[in-house]
């Protein structure tokens, strides 16, 4: 299966860090940082479905997916374009991504940015904030419930959002017995890499209050964000339709501003 080709790999590149950099001075890189910008209070605070914009550089089933991806560059059009957040992907073996990428993106906008990661390991989160990173994506197919707990409660207190993200009714469950406030459904099964729009419109309800919950994978078209909407999605997170598109600022825009809609009392705060 890939995802568990990709988690193979990750354990061995988290080994080989931890040597290249102990965990103390990593630590002290992390607390040098500026405070986080809040990613989930960028979602949360808004009428329309957030706009989560990802910097993509290729995919395991897809491969190559923009040649001359610039990611300062896109990411300025993302925010030109309306997107409440950036997400940068960081895995270099199966996406091409690197720390380097994240770095300019973030420097380009100021608008949060998230770590787009297979995150296993404390370390991993503490890299994501000495590189910048506003927030780290949480993978609970690729994480016991124990070691969610763990990096949850690290990400809190390092200032940092987590997004918790779900594929099946289980793992949502899962999500929400650890604390998650940020909840994203995958409607990519890591494990095939089949997509359904269908796994956030019918999970959407599960979903309490108070939650802000995120749709990501294989969100195309305005009629899509409307019909996840219509479900009480509060933000969609699209890499490749935007990476892809000749103007990623206009392909934004396009899916931008469609108001939100029911799961009442998604706070702020």
């Amino acid at each position: 299966m890939i995802l568990e080709r990709i988690l193979d790999a990750k354990r061995e590149e988290v080994a080989r860090r931890r040597q290249e950099l102990p965990l103390g001075a990593l630590a002290a890189a992390a607390a040098s940082q500026a405070p986080p910008r809040g990613f989930r209070q960028a979602l949360a605070a808004r009428r329309t479905v957030g706009v989560i914009a990802e910097v993509k550089r290729r995919s395991p089933s897809k491969g190559p997916l923009r040649e001359d991806l610039d990611p300062s560059a896109l990411a300025q059009a993302y925010q030109h374009g309306g997107a409440a957040c950036v997400s940068v992907l960081t895995d270099e073996p199966f996406f091409g991504g690197s720390p380097a990428d994240l770095q300019a993106a973030k420097r380009a906008v100021s608008l949060p940015v998230l770590r787009k990661d297979f995150v296993i390991d404390p370390y991993q989160v503490y890299e994501a904030r000495a590189w910048g990173a506003d927030a780290v994506l949480l993978i609970v197919a690729a994480l016991s419930s124990v070691q969610l707990r763990e990096l949850l409660a690290l990400t809190g207190e390092l200032g940092m959002d987590a997004l918790v993200e779900v594929h099946t009714a289980a793992e949502l469950e899962t999500a929400l017995a650890a604390g998650a406030r940020l909840v994203g459904i995958n409607n990519r099964d890591l494990r095939s890499f089949d997509t359904r729009l269908d796994v956030s419109l019918n999970l959407a309800g599960q979903v309490p209050p108070g939650i802000v919950l995120v749709s990501e994978s294989g969100i195309q078209t305005r009629s899509d964000v409307e019909r996840l909407a219509a479900a009480g999605v509060d933000a969609i997170l699209v890499g490749e339709t935007f990476v892809k598109s000749p103007d990623p600022s206009g392909a934004v825009a396009g899916l931008a501003g469609v108001p939100r809609r029911g799961r009442e009392g998604v706070a702020a705060s």
